[in-house]
């Protein structure tokens, strides 16, 4: 079906704008997944703030002139399901590797961080980034690991006096 001027200039501006504001995208080739399975795929990204779209490659090319995304060109060929992290920069990575482990049709086919284009095969590292909350939890626990052991270090001095006191009590005890 064809579409009409002004619905693909919409479409060029709103993967645009979502272009401007993501943090990753990540291509995929979704052919022989089935109606049901999108359905799911498109559930999912909701659900972990993934911007999810099936759109035609000359269309892409377009909306993504001028952004950190412009090097996808290179990846555009076939059926092509695009999907920009918008909050976290691994979200995306995270829901095409699981979805395409379920599914045998589905196949990343590259990504792109901060300009640079990455293979495919580069899906872990970038799904294995945490999440921001993750993030700032280990950092908290490295910032607060010195202030424990300090305190603990403080603690054990009182204790150790403690000790060596009731031990010398013990042996007086003894000795009498």
């Amino acid at each position: 079906m064809a579409i009409r001027l002004e619905d693909k200039r919409q479409i060029v501006a709103e993967v645009n704008e979502a272009a401007k504001g993501a943090l990753s995208a990540v291509l995929a080739d979704y052919h022989g997944t089935a109606v049901a399975e999108m359905t799911a795929l498109r559930k999912t990204a909701r659900e972990n703030n993934v911007y999810l779209r099936v759109v035609r490659n000359t269309l892409l090319k377009r909306a993504v002139e001028g952004t950190d995304y412009e090097c996808l060109n290179e990846a555009l060929v076939g059926p092509t399901i695009l999907a920009f992290s918008q909050e976290d920069p691994g979200a995306a990575a995270r829901v095409l590797k699981d979805f395409a482990k379920e599914n045998d049709g589905f196949e990343v086919k590259a990504l792109a961080v901060s300009g640079n284009l990455l293979p495919a095969s580069q899906i872990d590292v970038l799904a294995k980034l945490p999440t921001y909350d993750q993030a700032i939890a280990t950092l908290m626990s490295v910032m607060l690991a010195p202030v424990t052991k300090l305190a603990r270090t403080a603690n054990e001095v009182p204790s150790k006096v403690t000790r060596v006191v009731a031990a010398v009590r013990d042996q007086k005890q003894d000795a009498a």
